[in-house]
């Protein structure tokens, strides 16, 4: 009788434990595969590739008893052997608002600013530099977006609730124990009806503490969307030694059927310190195959001029680069 009542106590404390335990657990991924066609000035970057892309993603849930919200997310690239840790935070839900704390997007490229490239989904704003992801060169705007000073570094950002269209935020990084690289980052939006369109404009700045100067970026961003046509334009700055950058975008995304999607970008990045230079105008088609499975069709002209910069694999070019991705998601 006694094995018996310790047996069942002991089933009993397991069970409430599982229960206690419990939390809503979300799996999902993607893979792209890629195909490439460039014609540059740069031999080493003239040609066609082969290419993928590949990412798992974990995000567990769950409800205090005081009605929190509470979540995890562990995002891994797994492409090729890549097992990186891409973003791993922690998130904490209620009245008060959204705080986030541990590796994931800053302020700036979180959910509050909108940018052109926003409405594309595989850009490739193409350059000079010998890489695997171009990235303009020693531009400190890669894509007439506003820098990502934080990354994906461990931070701690704070979101505002919702209160009507405004949605506000701030995020901090600490650079480290030296106390001389902490970022900073402030962001607000408002969306409204004006015209039978819907309209969100964002404002998001960033300032990283540097010994010699600190480097500044900002964005602002107007979105409007109307019936099966979204148009967005944005205007961004970064400021550093030796670089006064400003950049200029703009984007328009059709629905042109069920399923099927049209778009058309354009990009300009200007440093008037260093006179490097880079202008980009593309097209994208998306075409849906099936429910989880896209078809994507992207092609660029690129100009760069690198002025007086002297990074590394950083030389004028000029092209053409398209791009055909079969893309599934889970």
């Amino acid at each position: 009788m006694r094995k018996l009542l310790l047996g069942t106590t002991a089933l009993a404390a397991a069970a409430t434990l599982s229960v206690n335990a419990l939390a809503d657990v979300a799996v999902s991924g993607y893979y792209e595969w890629r195909y490439e066609s460039r014609s540059s000035n740069s031999t080493s970057l003239d040609g066609t590739k082969f290419a993928s892309d590949s990412e798992i993603k974990f995000v567990f849930s769950n409800k205090t008893d005081n009605g929190l919200d509470v979540s995890m997310k562990q995002e891994f690239l797994t492409d090729g052997g890549d097992s990186t840790v891409q973003e791993s935070a922690l998130y904490i839900s209620g009245g008060f608002g959204k705080i986030q704390l541990g590796s994931d997007d800053g302020i700036n490229d979180g959910s509050i600013p909108i940018a052109s490239n926003d409405l594309i989904s595989e850009e490739m704003y193409s350059d000079s530099t010998v890489t695997a992801n171009d990235g303009n060169s020693n531009l400190g705007i890669k894509d007439g977006d506003m820098a990502n000073l934080g990354g994906n570094s461990n931070k701690i950002a704070y979101y505002l609730p919702a209160m009507g269209g405004l949605a506000a935020g701030a995020a901090f990084t600490d650079g480290g124990v030296a106390g001389d690289a902490d970022t900073t980052e402030f962001g607000a939006g408002y969306s409204m009806e004006a015209g039978g369109a819907s309209v969100y404009l964002s404002y998001v700045t960033g300032t990283t503490e540097n010994s010699t100067q600190d480097i500044d970026s900002s964005a602002v961003g107007v979105k409007v969307a109307t019936g099966d046509i979204t148009f967005v334009i944005g205007q961004s700055q970064y400021e550093a030694q030796n670089d006064d950058e400003q950049g200029t975008s703009a984007a328009v995304k059709f629905n042109v059927a069920d399923g099927m999607t049209l778009a058309a970008y354009t990009a300009e990045v200007e440093d008037d310190i260093s006179k490097e230079e880079y202008s980009n105008t593309g097209a994208e088609l998306v075409y849906t195959i099936a429910s989880g499975l896209k078809a994507i069709v992207t092609i660029e002209d690129y100009d760069y001029k690198k002025g007086t910069g002297s990074g590394a694999g950083s030389t004028d070019d000029s092209g053409t680069h398209s791009k055909l991705t079969m893309k599934a998601t889970f």
